[in-house]
């Protein structure tokens, strides 16, 4: 096995979700010094799937893509990977829409006829009570939902404020919007950085929720916010050194 190294903290709290969405918001800590092929062997038993099929990738908290963990002998850990990101899988073994059957006709049923099968990936969540079948996580999830829109709906635009985020350096910036965004499916707060610090111009797939230059917004959760007096800073970065 080649030698590679963990490069960051030795656990990491992620998301898991699939192409299916059958699991709901699942949020589980994996030590950072296992290697690829044994984190496809615990999403197994999430997932009802199959580690030889499987193809994972790594989402950042504002939905983007940051890498594909290709490498079977690496480690979690050599990866970009951060607490509150989500890894997100594509099985083949589960998923036929995203195969290529060619001309073969495929099997069509219902959802009742698909509900009475008991070696579909529904039964097997349901059978271990994971996923959006598991009813206390699901009593979390909207809790935290609504949780989080009270504390947006508290958030006014215009606002100054401090955003401090897991592994990111503290940011000042103003608020530039505050609700619910689709593309994310959450409830957030889009700040214009006094820095260019940020991921975009206010947009996200296309949707404009605010304006600033490109690189000065970003999404953020509301827990993630604190508003205050917090002066612009002048960072004059046109400054000749």
């Amino acid at each position: 096995m080649a030698d590679f190294k963990v490069v960051t903290a030795d656990y990491v709290k992620v998301q898991i979700s699939t192409s299916k969405n059958d699991l709901g918001d699942v949020e589980k800590r994996f030590p950072k010094d296992i290697t690829i092929l044994q984190l496809k062997e615990k999403l197994e038993l999430m997932t009802g799937g199959s580690c030889s099929t499987m193809q994972l990738q790594a989402f950042n908290k504002d939905n983007q893509l940051v890498c594909n963990l290709t490498n079977d002998e690496a480690l979690l850990g050599s990866y970009p990977i951060d607490d509150g990101m989500r890894i997100h899988v594509v099985d083949s073994f589960l998923i036929r829409n995203e195969l290529d059957f060619g001309d073969v006709e495929k099997l069509e049923i219902s959802d009742e006829q698909y509900s009475q099968k008991s070696n579909t990936v529904r039964a097997f969540l349901m059978r271990n009570k994971m996923g959006k079948y598991n009813e206390e996580n699901q009593s979390k999830k909207e809790q935290q939902i609504q949780e989080e829109q009270d504390l947006a709906d508290k958030i006014t635009v215009g606002s100054r404020c401090k955003v401090t985020v897991s592994s990111a350096p503290t940011r000042l910036g103003t608020v530039m919007y505050s609700g619910f965004v689709d593309e994310l499916n959450g409830h957030f707060v889009g700040v214009k950085y006094d820095e260019p610090l940020g991921k975009h111009n206010g947009s996200i797939k296309g949707k404009q929720y605010f304006n600033c230059e490109d690189k000065y917004g970003g999404f953020v959760k509301p827990q993630n916010v604190i508003c205050g007096e917090f002066p612009e800073q002048d960072y004059d970065l046109n400054e000749e050194i």
